[in-house]
């Protein structure tokens, strides 16, 4: 499985964008699977799917992917849609619902 560049998307709990600028290396599944028969742990012989290599830009995870000639798929990060928001709203006259503390 080829491994897998993208830029790492806003936590949906928080408002801060804090870790959403890099980019983000992680290696694909190679080995499968298995679960262990006492505990029922998942478990597997990869070790490089554990790995996260965070870089800049794309273009370095890009050149880091094609110096080692690990096969890689980019995603793009998709477009962040704000919708602005004004504190007087709330107590408009306008205001569709009821206004209660």
């Amino acid at each position: 499985m080829p491994a897998r560049i993208y830029q790492q998307s806003k936590p949906a709990g928080q408002s801060g964008l804090a870790g959403t600028r890099k980019w983000v290396f992680e290696y694909g599944q190679s080995a499968p699977r298995r679960q262990d028969a006492l505990m029922g742990w998942t478990g597997s012989a990869d070790t490089r799917s554990q790995l996260r290599l965070l870089f800049d830009s794309r273009e370095a995870a890009e050149a880091y992917a094609q110096h080692e000639q690990i096969a890689y798929e980019v995603e793009q990060p998709a477009q962040r849609h704000r919708r602005p928001k004004v504190y007087a709203d709330n107590f408009g006259y306008n205001r569709i619902q009821n206004w209660t503390h």
